[in-house]
């Protein structure tokens, strides 16, 4: 089987996402920083723009799991790309047009998630189709490790972009980005196979159709404590994300660029996961590194509220670089024991499942972010974001993965 390195398909798909992945974070870090910095927003008004910047992926995350499997994802993922160009695009051109407000930027955050929904779901179900099942390791630990590489020159990006022109004109790099992937993905000569169920079935049939994409992930065990972690964790940490820059500039007095340097040097641990995923996995246990990576290569993490100003700041990083560390080890295995396992009719499904756990968390973090950073104040709040983040492994230990060594290739029956 010849490598992902001659694999033409493979690097348009890696090539645009990189591309897109970094664009995005340059959005991630901007976006809160107009909220902030621009529109004097509170604690709370910076949590309802986290929640608003991810509750789409609670109301739409299902749906696009029954599209996936019914008509092209390579289409959908263009069209949502397409779609972000747009929207993303809105933000810098109401800022030189003055009329940039908070109103508009919730919504600009709600349609941008919703896009990103549709996008990922169709995205993690379609990789098999495009490299074979022996590649899915190799294949997620280097696409892994772009996201990781993003995390680090995203922020790196934004900081310089935003010291330069901005947060709101910082976000027009986001939406080129997101041109340059459509573009790559519209190259990809290679066609899916044909969808088992047509796009003009009787819509009846959608909720039968999503009944067993839930019923098969409640059912197996590796997959539902999965989702039950990433739900958990995702809740946790993004509280430290929405309340993190509030804390940094408000708390410890950095500059507003500088939290994009800091948060590209705590991603590095990303990095690190993703290059050391698979040596680690052969070494280890695929199983074991899962509970291992979120129990105990996590615990730095409660280094990031300890931070204070001066050098003492770069505790946060370091918090920071041990959880994206154990985040992707963990992530990398357990996204390829999905994909290698499901049944492809139903890969889509259990994909949007999966993600619908793992996402719907994102807006309630963020909302009860806001609310306790304004009732019991940042620091505290983020006390009990790390704490509980770092317990959220405990998913993976008390399940089947504490008795395997390694992830069986062809998926535990579900019981």
């Amino acid at each position: 089987m010849p490598g992902l390195w001659r694999h033409r398909d493979f690097l348009l798909l890696w090539g645009g996402q990189t591309v897109s992945q970094i664009g995005s974070q340059v959005t991630i870090l901007a976006l809160p920083l107009v909220a902030i910095v621009v529109l004097r927003a509170s604690a709370l008004a910076v949590g309802l723009l986290s929640a608003a910047a991810t509750s789409a992926y609670l109301l739409v995350a299902l749906p696009a799991g029954v599209l996936a499997d019914r008509v092209s994802k390579r289409t959908v993922m263009i069209g949502c790309d397409l779609a972000s160009v747009a929207v993303i695009g809105w933000v810098p051109a109401a800022q030189v047009a003055g009329i940039l407000t908070l109103g508009p930027l919730y919504a600009v955050a709600l349609l941008a998630s919703a896009l990103s929904a549709f996008f990922l779901v169709s995205y993690t179900s379609y990789l098999p189709s495009l490299i074979g099942r022996g590649q899915l390791v190799d294949g997620n630990g280097k696409l892994a490790t772009t996201q990781s590489v993003a995390l680090v020159a995203g922020p790196a990006l934004g900081a310089l972009l935003v010291g330069l022109v901005g947060a709101a004109r910082a976000m027009a790099g986001d939406a080129i980005s997101f041109a340059v992937a459509a573009g790559c993905l519209f190259l990809i000569r290679a066609r899916e196979p044909r969808p088992g169920r047509a796009l003009t079935e009787r819509p009846a049939r959608f909720w039968p159709q999503l009944r067993e994409g839930l019923a098969y992930v409640l059912h197996e065990p590796i997959l539902r404590n999965g989702a039950a972690w990433n739900g958990s964790a995702n809740f946790f940490v993004i509280m430290v994300e929405t309340l993190g820059p509030v804390f940094l500039i408000r708390t410890d007095h950095l500059r507003p660029a500088y939290v994009g340097l800091l948060l590209a040097a705590g991603a590095l641990g990303g990095v690190a996961g993703g290059l050391a995923s698979k040596p680690l996995a052969a070494r280890i246990g695929s199983a074991r590194l899962c509970w291992l990576a979120m129990t105990v290569f996590a615990l730095p993490g409660l280094l990031i509220p300890a931070a204070r100003p001066g050098w003492w700041v770069l505790l946060f990083a370091v918090g920071w670089m041990s959880w994206t560390f154990s985040a992707t080890l963990c992530g990398t295995a357990l996204t390829s024991y999905q994909q290698a396992a499901c049944p492809e009719r139903l890969r889509g499904r259990v994909s949007a499942v999966s993600r619908w756990v793992s996402w719907g968390t994102l807006p309630l973090g963020g909302l009860t972010a806001g609310l306790l950073g304004g009732v019991i104040g940042v620091h505290l709040t983020l006390w009990i974001a790390v704490a509980g983040g770092c317990l959220s492994g405990l998913w993976l230990y008390l399940s089947p993965l504490r008795r395997l060594r390694d992830l069986p290739a062809g998926g535990l029956q579900p019981a």
